[in-house]
């Protein structure tokens, strides 16, 4: 069975981000995700996680201004620097927390950008991101994105962030999946991951509509749970959802799940 990560970007955020460690592993988890580590230093949350016995499961790259409503610079020519100064801050703190894998957001294409000067700028960003963090032992992931909660996000399809890294040509990149972007963006989802499994390195889950936890929407979650087990998925769910109410009161679906990998 596949482990469960806390994103602690979305859960347990009644709580200081430092004091929802220790929250996310009473509840469970083993592992811990959240978008940035950068407002924090990596000491201080080193602490955390071996206080707790945790594991940081990911982080993405500096993303721009995230107040402003920047989701990502990959996708900007304008940035290219500031991206690359970036993916040196990620190595850094992944490195201090024993990180092996940082996600890129692409990001909203700029005004005045076409698709194709957003798509070689992406390219070539990735490439080098790929090729640095390979050198430091940390994966690349990238996660397509709803245009629907983003406008104009570039990378929103899988078929499309797959052609796209095999133009990047490196074996550092891998697809991270989020199950709720895609099954707005396209549907298909149990085919979809079977048939890429091999490129899909993390995987991420929240229901539709209203981005709540599993059981709350239309995704058929207890099926998805156990096809992810049947072709052979290892690797991390991040929990990625807006709890409906409290993360505490909302943890059933991770309960059930629990009690049925024991029977």
């Amino acid at each position: 069975m596949a482990k469960f990560a806390a994103n602690l970007s979305m859960l347990f955020t009644e709580l200081p981000f430092l004091d929802r460690f220790e929250a996310a592993a009473k509840a469970g988890f083993q592992g811990v995700e959240y978008l940035f580590p950068y407002d924090y230093s990596a000491a201080e949350i080193k602490q955390r996680l071996q206080a707790h016995g945790l594991v940081q499961v990911l982080h993405n790259l500096p993303a721009g201004d995230w107040e402003a409503g920047e989701r990502g610079i990959a996708c900007h020519p304008e940035r290219i620097e500031e991206f690359r100064a970036g993916v040196d801050t990620a190595i850094e703190y992944a490195t201090a927390l024993g990180c092996r894998q940082v996600n890129c957001l692409a990001g909203i294409v700029p005004e005045g950008v076409s698709q194709a000067q957003a798509q070689r700028t992406l390219v070539d960003n990735l490439r080098y991101a790929a090729g640095r963090l390979e050198t430091a032992g940390i994966l690349l992931l990238a996660e397509p994105i709803n245009t629907r909660d983003i406008p104009g996000f570039f990378l929103h399809h899988t078929e499309q962030a797959l052609a796209l890294f095999d133009e990047v040509a490196s074996d550092n990149l891998k697809l991270q999946y989020d199950i709720y972007h895609m099954q707005i963006m396209e549907g298909d989802l149990a085919p979809t991951m079977e048939r890429h499994l091999s490129r899909i390195a993390h995987v991420q889950l929240a229901d539709n509509p209203g981005r709540h936890e599993p059981g709350t929407g239309e995704i058929h979650y207890p099926f998805l749970f156990q096809h992810l087990d049947r072709i052979g998925y290892r690797g991390w769910i991040g929990c990625e959802y807006k709890p409906a109410t409290t993360t505490q009161e909302g943890l059933g679906w991770l309960d059930s799940v629990r009690a049925i990998a024991t029977k």
